[in-house]
């Protein structure tokens, strides 16, 4: 039996809280899973979105600025972890290393994008721009599941031969017929089911882990819940699932 704790989309971009990556580090060290998920989306590359081009809302976006503060998140949600190896091994107590696992949202691949639909990019911008592995992350590439202790991960799961993401967590055990955990959706759905062996399987939606509201969500869209999920008892796509708010972390750590 493992332990598993998600990070759900957290869209780092400069101009937003960034200390909720603090929070979630300081959780990981407390709760010491064995495997930690980021499941997409942890930059948000901004400045190639093809949502707003020529917009106001665009002006100022630089691709260098989204790197730099990719790498600042990055080194928040990390530094609780290197402190606490730090103490522990001038202590010559034992370190505590998890398994990172990073699977690629669809904002990271907008760099893949901008190099395929305009060449002159290639060479000048790159994923490795983002230094994940750098960071210690497994990385698999958008929209490659990686299956861990039987739950199948994903930035999202596809439903048809368009590609277009999954509507639902009951959708989603009904087409891919095991656990499976996906973000790119804001808030957070859960569907249960069982295998003809008995096995129980879970569809969960993760939703988001940022504290800025997205404008073109509006003010209703922005009401969905945030914060992380940990993953008790998991064993052949099995788990008890828990919720663990931004609220409950604010509170805590904040």
């Amino acid at each position: 039996m493992t332990k598993h704790l998600v990070i759900p989309d957290c869209q780092v971009k400069e101009g937003v809280p960034l200390d909720h990556l603090t929070w979630a580090g300081k959780y990981i060290v407390d709760k010491k899973p064995d495997v930690v998920v980021m499941i997409g989306d942890f930059a948000d590359m901004e400045s190639l979105s093809s949502y707003d081009v020529g917009k106001k809302s665009f002006e100022g976006r630089r691709y260098k600025i989204d790197i730099e503060y990719a790498h600042l998140g990055m080194e928040l949600l990390l530094s609780p972890l290197l402190e606490f190896n730090a103490k522990a091994k001038q202590n010559k107590e034992k370190q505590y290393h998890p398994r990172l696992v990073l699977t690629l949202g669809n904002h990271e691949d907008r760099i893949s994008r901008v190099i395929e639909s305009d060449p002159k990019w290639d060479g000048v911008v790159s994923l490795k721009d983002l230094k994940y592995e750098e960071y210690g992350w497994e990385v698999y590439p958008y929209l490659e599941p990686v299956i861990i202790d039987g739950v199948a991960y994903c930035h999202f799961f596809t439903s048809g031969v368009m590609g277009k993401p999954v509507t639902s967590a009951a959708a989603l055990l009904s087409k891919k017929h095991q656990s499976c955990i996906m973000g790119h959706v804001q808030g957070r759905q859960i569907a249960y089911g069982t295998r003809a062996d008995g096995t129980q399987i879970t569809g969960l939606f993760v939703g988001g882990y940022y504290q800025h509201d997205e404008a073109y969500l509006r003010w209703q869209g922005n009401k969905h819940w945030r914060g992380l999920w940990v993953l008790h008892e998991v064993h052949d796509g099995s788990f008890d699932e828990m919720p663990v708010s931004l609220g409950y972390l604010k509170r805590k750590y904040g």
